[in-house]
């Protein structure tokens, strides 16, 4: 999307104040002094079989961005693709379900939504918050100096494609599945809390791609120490033999030379960070003096992890440095 992106005219108005032009996770616009809305959508094919699940995980998904933004959800547009002339309403009516639950813990309201007859499933949601215009959070202010933290565990991409490749029974995605379908709020509130430089969430770009998007933003190289990134059970071991989805490879194409990777970081764990997630964490820019309160403010709100997995460092021609 980003090249097809740069060939556009970037929208201007003077109330846009978060457009295309960094590839942040959400647009945002200005209605009064004091409000801004944020508005973002997502949607996507089932990755697991339990219908409510997937329903939950999309909706927490699409709810992400809103949080990336620093912001609160209000309402949300279910978007819907369904085969109904092959499946029953029922999976509908547990996938909406989910959804709404995710809706509703996140504190906001659905409020209606569009469906179509698809060839397959798609389900996810349009979601519009609420943030004060001088509280964004963007992916674009990483400073040097700063440290990088990541709220949830990475595998979410190599994991659902064992499974539907038949060597992961879907009774072993629990883990991955708890994991994407929590909400980012935590990672929101103690971001807001501690004050934060950038932050950005992981999904399909990957951790290095959605890393590379805060760097170019900001002008800045950005390190993580590959070895201090949590992953979920089995991921590694599932890397190694090749299961991951399609993403890592046209992450390292697209990134290029702005991609570096040191010796001593195994192929596999530099694949698996590059991998698609769903639902993933967020990615914290922190001045270094306030890391460890974030680190213990993640802990109080309750998020899955608070992992520091890196740093910021001046620009030196490179974007994202992968280390040891």
């Amino acid at each position: 999307m980003a090249q097809v992106l740069c060939q556009l005219d970037p929208p201007q108005h003077p109330d846009l104040l978060v457009g295309t032009d960094t590839l942040d996770d959400a647009g945002v616009f200005r209605l009064t002094d004091e409000i801004a809305i944020v508005q973002t959508t997502d949607f996507f094919p089932p990755l697991v079989d339990d219908p409510f699940a997937f329903g939950r995980i999309a909706a927490a998904n699409a709810l992400s961005d809103i949080y990336a933004m620093g912001a609160e959800p209000l309402t949300a547009l279910n978007l819907v693709g369904y085969p109904d002339t092959r499946l029953s309403y029922d999976w509908l009516v547990e996938i909406l379900r989910g959804g709404a639950a995710a809706v509703r813990e996140a504190g906001a309201v659905t409020v209606g939504g569009h469906s179509v007859r698809d060839s397959e499933i798609k389900y996810g949601l349009a979601v519009t918050g609420r943030v004060h215009p001088d509280r964004i959070l963007t992916n674009a202010g990483a400073r040097p100096g700063d440290c990088l933290v990541l709220t949830k565990p990475i595998g979410s991409g190599i994991l659902t494609s064992a499974a539907k490749a038949d060597l992961l029974p879907q009774e072993a995605l629990a883990e991955a599945i708890d994991v994407m379908g929590a909400l980012n709020r935590p990672g929101c509130v103690a971001a807001l809390a501690v004050g934060v430089s950038a932050c950005t969430d992981v999904t399909g770009f990957g951790l290095v791609g959605h890393v590379f998007e805060m760097a170019t933003a900001a002008g800045v190289t950005i390190t993580i120490e590959a070895g201090r990134v949590p992953l979920m059970a089995r991921v590694l071991e599932f890397a190694r033999r090749g299961v991951m989805t399609r993403t890592y490879e046209t992450t390292a194409e697209f990134l290029g030379a702005q991609l570096a990777i040191d010796d001593g970081v195994e192929d596999a764990l530099a694949a698996a960070l590059m991998d698609a997630q769903t639902s993933g964490g967020l990615v914290l820019s922190v001045a270094a003096h306030r890391c460890d309160a974030l680190l213990a403010a993640l802990d109080r709100a309750g998020a899955i992890c608070a992992a520091r997995i890196g740093s910021v460092l001046p620009g030196d021609g490179v974007a994202v440095r992968l280390v040891p």
